[in-house]
């Protein structure tokens, strides 16, 4: 069988996003909404396009929405639920709360081996203190990539 370009982009979306821990279904889906025209696209328009169950781009189409990845807008003259990206998906995607929790994984970490200091904890130090750096970085870089498209914009 013959795939699009734009099917075997998604294909390939799909399969770098579950390395990410994503479904690789919920993968394709958001590789196929960032390429695909018109923007906004029907469930059974996703399912036809990528090959997918229904139930499985219901399910996803979910979870991308409740993430706040997608979000569902109105076709005018066209009945039921379309869905797009939303203009700061991957910025959401990349959201600091996940450094976040794992920082204090490894400080619950650092406590149960007796403290920063204790043999052993260097790994965990470590790994905390480059998660509390991109913690403490990862707004900053955005709010720079926000005034930069801004002034892409603007000029």
């Amino acid at each position: 069988m013959d795939i699009s370009a734009e099917r075997r982009y998604a294909e390939e979306a799909g399969v770098v996003l579950a390395g990410m821990g994503m479904p690789l279904a919920y993968g394709k889906l958001l590789g196929w909404l960032l390429i695909c025209t018109p923007a906004a696209q029907s469930g059974t328009e996703m399912a036809a396009a990528l090959g997918l169950s229904k139930g499985s781009v219901s399910a996803g189409l979910r979870m991308l929405e409740t993430g706040g990845l997608i979000q569902r807008v109105a076709m005018p003259g066209r009945r039921g639920s379309f869905y797009e990206m939303t203009p700061d998906a991957m910025m959401r995607a990349t959201g600091s709360e996940k450094f976040t929790q794992f920082r204090e994984l490894m400080d619950r970490g650092l406590d149960l081996v007796g403290g920063g200091d204790a043999p052993g904890a260097e790994r965990l130090r470590t790994t905390r203190d480059f998660y509390a750096f991109i913690e403490a970085e990862l707004p900053k870089l955005i709010q720079r990539f926000k005034d930069q498209q801004r002034g892409r914009s603007d000029g």
